[in-house]
């Protein structure tokens, strides 16, 4: 997509470094500017046509084109495809009238600061996943979640003052190493979420995946949160608690989920009009690229020879999540083929 809006790395290394960055655009779309380009080693060929403003397209989508040539070199589009959900593969293992239906819980950005203020549904979440809130029936549904997915920004920024003994005349007493104060550091956000984990995973395993705001590598595929962040927690490692990357994959009695905490969702929806977010979580699916605008305006680690962000054949999640968006929902994806 060439988008006059759209951010260029290139251009901002030419730019003087002392200006003052301007605030993240909440789209680059400009419906009177932006162009379609098929692209290829070989170059680009500009696409046009009224059947593009049904197609959501972004920077990064695989596509084929049917159509013809016009006079000043652009290609005049009539058709439209995409390659569509891949094959998935079947349920290992389908719940009889024996056995109970399992259930995963799902939550995101809980932001805790270790605050004395801290927000109480956080309280509320963990009380209910333990068994002691609400009533029988709430102590019912409960104990069928076989397991917690943290998808990302469960840590916050810390709010509450760092120690006493961190005094300005402490601070100036204290020789720095490599220019860094260990003194700014507030580990309230981290003691707090441990204790927080601790408390879960007696109970119920959790799965532990990085965000935009947690402290991990900017650059997608996001590494796992470091064990020293979790005193008490880590114990557990290997057993309950799972830390794992963002984007991640896994299984979870027999069905396969894919995860994401939402930096490549949240980038394409600057990409296209509308706010239909659960239609864009669909089309990634559909194009068997869960981050397709990587690494032109979303940043990722350079791969050479594979894509890790493309869908393979029989690559199909039977779950599939992305965390932080403004609301919850949920929808079925039903495609022509989906078991092999």
């Amino acid at each position: 997509m060439d988008m006059p809006l759209k951010p260029n790395i290139l251009e901002d290394i030419t730019k003087d470094h002392f200006i003052i960055p301007p605030p993240p655009r909440e789209k680059y779309v400009d419906m009177g500017l932006d162009q379609t380009m098929l692209e290829d080693e070989s170059g680009r060929l500009r696409l046009t046509g009224g059947v593009l403003e049904s197609q959501e397209l972004v920077t990064g989508v695989i596509v084929a084109v049917l159509g013809t040539e016009t006079a000043n070199g652009d290609f005049n589009v009539i058709d439209v495809k995409v390659p569509d959900l891949p094959s998935q593969m079947p349920i290992k293992s389908k719940p009889t009238s024996e056995v109970r239906r399992k259930k995963i819980a799902i939550a995101s950005g809980l932001g805790i600061s270790g605050s004395i203020h801290e927000g109480l549904e956080t309280h509320l979440l963990t009380e209910y996943l333990i068994g002691e809130a609400g009533g029988d029936e709430d102590h019912e549904s409960a104990a069928s979640i076989s397991r917690l997915i943290l998808a990302g920004n469960s840590l916050g920024e810390a709010h509450n003052p760092i120690d006493d003994l961190n005094t300005e005349e402490v601070r100036k007493s204290r020789t720095k190493k490599y220019g860094y104060d260990a003194a700014a550091y507030n580990p309230s956000p981290t003691k707090a979420f441990d204790a927080i984990l601790s408390s879960l995973l007696q109970s119920i395993s959790v799965t532990l995946m990085p965000g935009e705001s947690d402290p991990a590598n900017v650059s997608i595929p996001q590494q796992q949160l470091h064990a020293a962040l979790f005193s008490t927690a880590k114990l557990y490692d290997g057993s309950t608690f799972e830390r794992v990357t963002n984007p991640w994959a896994g299984d979870i009695d027999g069905m396969t989920v894919l995860a994401t905490s939402g930096q490549n969702l949240d980038d394409i929806y600057k990409y296209v009009e509308g706010d239909e977010r659960l239609a864009m979580c669909e089309n990634l699916l559909r194009w068997r690229n869960i981050a397709p605008t990587a690494p032109d305006t979303l940043w990722s680690y350079p791969f050479q020879d594979d894509d890790p962000f493309v869908l393979e054949d029989e690559g199909c999640p039977h779950i599939f999540i992305i965390g932080n968006q403004p609301r919850y929902e949920t929808k079925l994806v039903e495609g022509m083929f989906l078991f092999k």
